[in-house]
């Protein structure tokens, strides 16, 4: 079979190259999935740097989340068992995890729902509780995680204000339905959030950037707001300032969807219930801006990597527009 591998860590655009491969054995309690769609996330970046908390051994086959097809046919969403990663024709996963893909969602669209919508709703829901009315800030909010939340906030009844970085990244926060949308290289964002809320500032602030956006986020934090920790995806990790935590009155909470994996996998599956009903009401729908080839997946991952891209871009490793 085809599939992408990495040999020695470093950027994804040059450390990733195709090969013609054997077809992964499962091990106990695996499943073979063909790879109907393989999203691109910002941990396959890592995965190649060798930066991330995972490290499987060389070489490996990145894609940490894929719409696939069991051997009987049924449409399924997974994060593959690493070495044997989704920008492949097959992967595999563990069976107990599988969930079946929403009927009103494509490949490309299934493929994008999982991580980064499970993600958001824990975030949202389980960690910061966000309360209908309130309001909801999203940095980096015409991205693939960004994008996610925006969409979660607005379907729980929130007011959302999104921040990005660029004109074309504005128009797509906007199309997505931001109520205010922020370009953190030209809008002083402390001073717009204070404005745009009467001076009270975010209830629940979405973080998957740290660095200066966490920064502008506790200056622009509501009395008892929430900031939930998503990632890091500027590189650069806060050392946040627990005094101002005490002395504004808000919450530092931390968010690593996959330990529910172990701790707590039905809260998983509910999850995905509830994000399936929202799919099928047409509350959320991934926005999926790319759908590359097979061929295309290292300089797609390498895109993802450098910021550029919006929303999903998703690797079609059967050809085709699914």
């Amino acid at each position: 079979m085809q599939a992408w591998q990495v040999h020695e860590n470093g950027e994804p655009g040059e450390v990733m190259r195709p090969a013609e491969t054997d077809r992964p054995q499962p091990g106990d309690g695996q499943v073979l999935l063909k790879v109907r769609a393989a999203n691109i996330n910002f941990p396959d970046a890592l995965l190649c740097r060798g930066h991330y908390q995972v490290r499987p051994p060389l070489p490996f086959t990145p894609g940490v989340e894929i719409c696939g097809e069991t051997e009987d046919g049924r449409r399924v969403l997974a994060t593959p068992a690493l070495p044997h990663g989704g920008f492949a024709e097959y992967a595999v996963a563990d069976a107990a995890a599988l969930l079946p893909a929403p009927d009103a969602l494509d490949d490309a669209e299934a493929a994008a729902l999982h991580i980064g919508y499970q993600t958001g709703w824990f975030g949202l829901h389980r960690r910061a509780h966000l309360q209908e009315g309130e309001t909801l800030l999203v940095h980096a909010a015409a991205g693939g995680v960004g994008s996610a939340a925006v969409q979660l906030g607005k379907a729980a009844g929130a007011t959302v204000i999104g921040v990005v970085g660029g004109a074309d990244k504005a128009e797509v926060a906007r199309q997505l339905g931001c109520d205010l949308v922020l370009d953190r290289r030209t809008d002083d964002i402390v001073a717009a959030v204070k404005d745009a809320t009467g001076g009270r500032g975010a209830d629940v602030i979405y973080d998957p950037v740290g660095g200066d956006a966490y920064a502008k986020s506790a200056k622009c934090v509501a009395f008892e707001g929430r900031i939930v920790v998503v990632g890091f995806a500027s590189g650069s990790i806060p050392s946040p300032a627990l005094n101002h935590a005490l002395v504004k009155n808000y919450t530092i909470t931390g968010l690593h969807w996959g330990l529910y994996n172990t701790k707590d996998p039905r809260a998983i599956l509910r999850c995905h219930e509830e994000l399936t009903e929202l799919a099928t009401k047409g509350a959320i729908k991934p926005l999926v801006s790319e759908r590359v080839p097979m061929a295309g997946a290292a300089a797609a991952v390498q895109r993802v990597a450098d910021g550029v891209t919006t929303g999903r871009v998703v690797v079609l490793p059967q050809g085709g527009a699914a």
